[in-house]
């Protein structure tokens, strides 16, 4: 009788635990898009204190079937109700991370825990489960698609009993568990690539291989190389595309010329850095008889050596930009291309597509010419060159007169510029002097000089011309499609950071919801030459939403420019030789369906190029930051001035003046006092001294120890 009425509850129990199913599937489809804690689940189906283990039992079955999920601070909600996305990956150094919706390129929040087994770039399913303080979405990562790489480049530890990579990439955020039989006989110590095998649950680590063993990290040119495999660049060109490259030539016939502008007269030059060997963008002036000068930008035809639909050219869509590395350049063309048939050499006949305008008195464009042309560089010279001759009123280079007035030509269109509401965002720069190992024997601030920026001036003039050119084209009052270089409003999320840093440094500022780049201009312009000048600029830039490629013209906040390109560098940046194949193709009519057929090109070359420019910058500043921590592993005895440029709990970001090398020093170095963050003003304060360390001081650090192998340096406060 007893096992018969024991047999009668447990049925019941079953019963009544069905009936919570039902009962919170139910609910949390009815509130669907929004989360609850099990408490409060409990509450609104009125479940009694004496059921409440079956109510609790029916969520965890739920939970572990995935009818429910369980997400942020310990919530509750419907899988079945949630919506799902595709997108992209983006790690940040903190651990989560962000994905946008490849549909609305609406952003997701995605934390640690809901990560999955998911890494940077990789292109994932999302579960959409609620939105995080009212501003952006949030979500969990239910499946990857596809992996946007699976090899790695990291160092390798041997413990006793097994082997294990330590990746370089600090977003690359688990280690890789590395077999015995699968280690290559690599040595403790040793930079390697590991190909990722298996990674089926987060809770477990990465199962990888080693496929190839790049040496010790002080062995020459292994640290750059590591930085340029980490990051997926591609060192050298195949032998095919190689051979491909070497079979162009520079067959310039009478027919050829004929179609072309014939400049090869005119008195034009390459203004360059001493160690460049592409020369892309060559320059000419000259008076008319109204008082006009016209300004000749003549930029390398690439598009004529490079076809579309060819392997050279996926090859160059693929790589998107060259990439300027501290002691090398991988270039988006086989050399054969990029320094020989393309390069404007001195004293050569090259082809080239000119920009020639008709600039007024006042700086206007009164009129222009974009056509393919001839040219043949008259001199090559250097940045510091020109710059001597317009320091030098006596200089008697050959074609001092015509830098003369390039120079104050180019002072006219800056004045414009910034008058008009253009950001000026130029920070210090350092360059490296390495020896023949590729170790670094010195680090030396960069100026920007006058004669940079008569280059940059005439090249922002052209690129403008270019964009406003489509206006100018367009067929029944619908622009061509076309490859705008834009540059968005800053988000008001950011902007209220930015107001808040203001206001803890002392200035009282205000930004503007619609702030305008006139206004950016005038906060900067009030901190000139003051020691905050170099911290409130980098924070501003950081403010900055990052310029991308568009096919829709938006404009460029940081430029202060309607309607602005890029078409002055296609050796070394894809969306230039796009750029200058919509022009030839624009030259006559284009039929509609040749037209939707370009929208969708663009589509995916304004994606891959964007995406491939901050993989660029990336590596080119992690390469500068090993080539600062090499340098500072000789230099640890030195006392370096420095300003504070990050105020967190855990301690002062220090970054030295001139070197701009970054370091840490941790709170618990300061001991002096115990020191309180003051969040809100970007400070600690001293509980008994009340000494201030603020964002934009001056202090002086010395070395407290270096990580060779994440290249993280701790300062300690010299004083």
């Amino acid at each position: 009788m007893k096992k018969k009425h024991m047999k009668k509850n447990k049925q019941k129990s079953k019963k009544d635990n069905q009936n919570y199913h039902q009962l919170i599937m139910t609910f949390l489809k009815q509130k669907q898009g929004k989360s609850f804690k099990r408490k409060e689940i409990s509450g609104a189906l009125g479940v009694k204190q004496s059921d409440y283990y079956l109510f609790r039992e029916a969520m965890n079955e739920l939970s572990r079937s995935g009818k429910v999920q369980k997400v942020k601070g310990g919530r509750y909600a419907s899988a079945a109700a949630q919506q799902k996305i595709t997108g992209t990956v983006q790690m940040t150094r903190k651990g989560f991370a962000f994905a946008a919706d490849e549909n609305s390129e609406e952003e997701v929040f995605i934390s640690s825990q809901n990560l999955n087994t998911a890494l940077d770039g990789d292109t994932v399913e999302i579960q959409i489960f609620s939105t995080s303080r009212g501003r952006s979405k949030e979500g969990q990562i239910t499946k990857i698609k596809s992996r946007y790489r699976t090899t790695f480049v990291g160092t390798y530890h041997k413990s006793e009993y097994y082997g294990f990579v330590v990746p370089d990439n600090p977003k690359v955020y688990r280690d890789f568990f590395i077999p015995d039989k699968k280690a290559l006989k690599a040595k403790h110590g040793h930079k390697v690539v590991v190909e990722l095998q298996k990674w089926d649950a987060s809770m477990q680590n990465p199962e990888g291989r080693i496929v190839d063993i790049l040496g010790f990290p002080d062995e020459p040119g292994v640290d750059v190389s590591s930085i340029a495999i980490g990051h997926g660049l591609p060192i050298q060109f195949t032998d095919s595309l190689e051979a491909q490259a070497a079979e162009k030539e520079l067959n310039i016939t009478p027919k050829e010329v004929a179609r072309r502008l014939d400049l090869r007269d005119e008195v034009v030059f390459t203004v360059d850095p001493p160690d460049a060997k592409d020369f892309d963008d060559a320059v000419s002036l000259e008076e008319l008889e109204n008082g006009n000068l016209r300004l000749g930008v003549h930029i390398a035809d690439v598009s004529h050596f490079v076809k579309a639909g060819t392997d050279l050219d996926d090859e160059a869509l693929e790589r998107g930009t060259s990439i300027y590395l501290v002691d090398r350049v991988i270039p988006m063309l086989p050399e054969h291309l990029s320094n020989k048939l393309c390069s404007l050499q001195p004293h050569e006949d090259r082809l080239s597509f000119s920009c020639i305008m008709e600039l007024t008195p006042e700086g206007e464009v009164a009129d222009y010419l974009i056509k393919e042309s001839i040219i043949n560089s008259k001199r090559r010279y250097t940045y510091q060159e020109v710059q001597d001759i317009i320091d030098d009123e006596n200089s008697k280079d050959k074609f001092a007169d015509t830098v003369r007035k390039m120079h104050q030509l180019s002072r006219l269109l800056r004045r414009n510029r910034f008058k008009d509401g253009s950001i000026d965002f130029s920070t210090p720069e350092v360059k490296f002097v390495l020896d023949e190992k590729g170790q670094p024997i010195d680090i030396i601030p960069q100026k920007q000089m006058h004669s940079n920026e008569m280059i940059e001036e005439f090249m922002l003039m052209a690129n403008q011309t270019v964009a406003r050119h489509i206006k100018n084209i367009s067929e029944k009052g619908k622009p061509k499609p076309f490859i705008y270089r834009i540059h968005e409003r800053p988000d008001q999320e950011k902007l209220s950071k930015f107001n808040g840093f203001m206001k803890a440094l002392g200035y009282k500022v205000e930004i503007r919801n619609q702030v305008t780049p006139g206004h950016f201009q005038k906060i900067l312009k009030e901190i000139e030459g003051g020691k905050d000048e170099i911290i409130i600029k980098e924070v501003a830039l950081r403010t900055m939403m990052k310029a991308v490629y568009s096919q829709s013209n938006k404009g460029h906040f940081g430029l202060a420019f309607k309607d602005y390109t890029h078409f002055t560098s296609p050796i070394r940046r894809y969306p230039d030789l796009i750029v200058h194949r919509l022009l030839k193709e624009y030259e006559n009519s284009t039929p509609f369906n040749r037209v939707r057929e370009i929208k969708n090109e663009l589509k995916t070359v304004c994606r891959i190029s964007s995406m491939r420019e901050k993989q660029a910058m990336d590596a080119e500043r992690e390469s500068i930051r090993i080539k600062q921590v090499e340098w500072l592993l000789k230099h640890q005895d030195m006392t370096f001035e420095g300003i504070i440029s990050g105020v967190m709990a855990f301690g002062i970001f220090v970054e030295t003046v001139p070197y701009l090398i970054e370091g840490l020093v941790r709170v618990e170095r300061l001991t002096d006092d115990f020191y309180i963050f003051d969040e809100k003003t970007y400070r600690l304060v001293g509980k008994d001294t009340g000494r201030l360390l603020r964002l934009g001081d001056p202090v002086k650090v010395r070395v407290a120890s270096i990580n060779r192998e994440r290249n993280e340096v701790d300062f300690t406060l010299a004083e």
